[in-house]
């Protein structure tokens, strides 16, 4: 058997434990890297050293590829993150062939990876602020336009009122949604109002990355929800009203920008939700179960931002003792 015809039977029979949009990806990275570098060798002459080889081929760029016009999508891109999760799949269908006695070993077990670190970034105070004040503008008066010196100038609209956009009232609120309760955006992007419990405050997800999930929502979330028009099926209504809403690229990029905020991602607002949390020492266990996560580990990465119960017991007791002998600060530090 070769890699290739490996990739089918592990698409028809190795995949029932995951979701489909794992699936997708998985045939994605399949398609893109895997087919391309290692498709014709047979299973059984695969070395470590070819997998290590792999390795640094898809981290390197090798199976990269721009984005063909006319098509959706980004391309296809290489890099370390790519290569480390595109060689855990690629381990994932060496146990399926373990598993069925096509071999004796895993050729990708304990291969030494890239760490896997999926940027995150949180957002400040006053990022928040600046973010806020642009949705604020973005679906009133509208973000002006920035043009490119030099490019098509006489077709550029000359009053100024014509020179601004008005977002859609289900653009910003989905991007205040995201930020208001830490869900990830196809949560918001895929909600229906009946899965929206207005009298108990809580979003009914038939589905979501961990499969049913329930969510709370705060007083601001649900005035966001009800101040939202009813446009058929879906609460962040699109184009058809019967589907979903494919993304919310283009106007996050346009409000991103004007609000300085380059290179921000919309999944950056659900680290950022995570941060306040931590921080604000509700405990890992419970803010896991406000994210939505079945491994008490994945919350685990928010730990370092908890408020250090031991920091607390030191300033008390300091400021206990300082009140005591009079030399208590004018301003304490936090």
């Amino acid at each position: 058997m070769t890699i290739s015809q490996l990739c089918d039977e592990y698409l028809r029979e190795g995949v029932d434990h995951k979701k489909a949009s794992t699936i997708e990806s998985d045939k994605s990275r399949i398609e893109a890297h895997i087919r391309p570098l290692l498709g014709t060798k047979r299973i059984g002459a695969v070395t470590r050293g070819d997998i290590s080889k792999f390795l640094r081929d898809v981290a390197s760029g090798k199976t990269a590829r721009p984005k063909k016009p006319g098509r959706r999508g980004s391309g296809v891109k290489g890099g370390r993150g790519t290569a480390t999760r595109t060689v855990r799949l690629l381990g994932g269908m060496f146990t399926y062939a373990v598993r069925r006695d096509y071999l004796k070993e895993n050729p990708c077990r304990n291969m030494l990876l890239y760490k896997d670190r999926k940027g995150e970034r949180f957002l400040t105070t006053e990022e928040f602020r600046r973010l806020g004040e642009t949705l604020a503008l973005a679906e009133t008066e509208g973000l002006p336009w920035a043009f490119n010196e030099g490019k098509k100038a006489k077709h550029r609209p000359v009053r100024p009122e014509n020179q601004r956009e008005v977002f859609s009232p289900y653009v910003t609120a989905a991007i205040r949604l995201l930020m208001l309760t830490g869900c990830r955006l196809r949560e918001i992007l895929h909600l229906r109002w009946q899965d929206i419990d207005f009298e108990r405050g809580v979003l009914n997800l038939p589905d979501s990355k961990t499969g049913q999930k329930k969510v709370l929502l705060a007083g601001s979330a649900l005035a966001v929800l009800s101040d939202l028009p009813r446009s058929g099926v879906y609460v962040i209504a699109g184009n058809d009203p019967e589907k979903p809403r494919a993304d919310l690229h283009r106007p996050w990029a346009r409000i991103i920008k004007h609000a300085e905020l380059d290179g921000l991602r919309l999944h950056d607002l659900r680290h950022s939700y995570a941060s306040i949390g931590a921080a604000s020492g509700i405990g890992l266990p419970a803010l896991g179960k406000l994210l939505g996560h079945n491994n008490p580990s994945t919350t685990q990465r928010y730990a370092h931002l908890a408020d250090d119960p031991l920091r607390r017991a030191s300033e008390e007791i300091a400021n206990t003792i300082a009140a005591a002998i009079g030399s208590v600060p004018s301003e304490q530090q936090p």
